[in-house]
């Protein structure tokens, strides 16, 4: 029995970046390293230059490992439609294309409603997975043109001017229903909010709506008299602010336990911090901690 879960391991270093079956601590410890779902091409948080990993996620991804003494090797992520799908492909079951599933997965939600929400005959949606470790809290971030909008107070300054939005995201659908659907033909998509940002530049919209952290990590590429960081609210929006975190299986909490004192130390200790500043994107600790 030994024998065999050698001959497997050793077939998942050679054929994957990502372990062929959820894995114990020990196991994990045993094996000499970890892996960590991460999302691809989500600049700042997880992206190639020169085929070399950069983002906020692999500095942090890369810090668990050193802090475990284990060697990192990363899963990159496709989104699928929900999170639900990208929990299920990555971390406990395995896309039905590729049967690997990773250690680790970073950028999950952290919420205590979403964690023991269930499906409609009862059962618990997130049975086979353990939310932990929120490390940051984001919100929703308008960037402008200000040479165009002379500032942007209240949301209704978009019922005249253009705004971009990503496809598909709840900024589009925010967009399209509040204040009436006045905003609704002021919206123009775009399949990423980089994308957004690029024709901002282009002068083909005044301004974009996106996640706080990319939004402000973007902004530290651009001239920051000419594009600024936007201080209104989002009224009737739902959730202003939500935290994101970690996941592993759930029977594997004991790793859990280990990523999650690892957390908790990067943001007591400032380096949490440091590694959004790196990026320029704004950080916001968890209330958690």
């Amino acid at each position: 029995m030994k024998i065999f879960k050698h001959i497997c391991l050793a077939a998942c270093v050679i054929g994957s970046t990502a372990a062929c079956y959820a894995r114990s601590y020990d196991d994990i410890i045993e094996s000499d390293f970890i892996s960590v779902a991460i999302y691809r091409d989500y600049p700042p948080f997880s992206y190639l230059v020169d085929d070399e990993p950069k983002g906020i996620d692999v500095e942090i991804a890369q810090q668990i490992a050193k802090q475990m003494g284990l060697e990192l090797k990363l899963k990159w992520m496709t989104a699928d439609e929900n999170v639900e799908d990208d929990l299920r492909n990555n971390l406990w079951k395995g896309h039905y294309l590729e049967r690997t599933v990773a250690d680790l997965m970073l950028r999950v939600p952290y919420d205590k409603a979403y964690t023991l929400s269930r499906d409609d005959i009862g059962e618990l949606v997130h049975e086979q997975v353990h939310m932990f470790a929120p490390y940051h809290t984001e919100s929703w971030q308008i960037i402008y043109d200000s040479s165009k909008i002379d500032s942007v107070s209240t949301m209704a300054v978009f019922q005249y001017h253009s705004i971009g939005v990503e496809v598909d995201s709840i900024p589009q659908f925010y967009l399209s229903s509040a204040l009436g659907g006045r905003m609704r033909d002021s919206a123009q998509h775009f399949p990423t909010t980089v994308e957004a940002v690029e024709a901002m530049q282009a002068g083909q919209v005044d301004a974009v709506m996106g996640l706080r952290s990319q939004v402000s990590y973007l902004q530290g590429q651009l001239n920051r008299e000419q594009y600024q960081l936007a201080t209104n609210a989002f009224p009737m929006i739902g959730q202003q602010q939500w935290e994101i975190g970690m996941a592993v299986k759930s029977q594997y909490r004991q790793l859990g336990y280990a990523v999650g004192d690892i957390v908790q130390e990067m943001i007591e200790q400032g380096q949490m911090q440091s590694i959004f500043d790196k990026y320029h994107a704004i950080y916001q600790a968890s209330t958690s901690y």
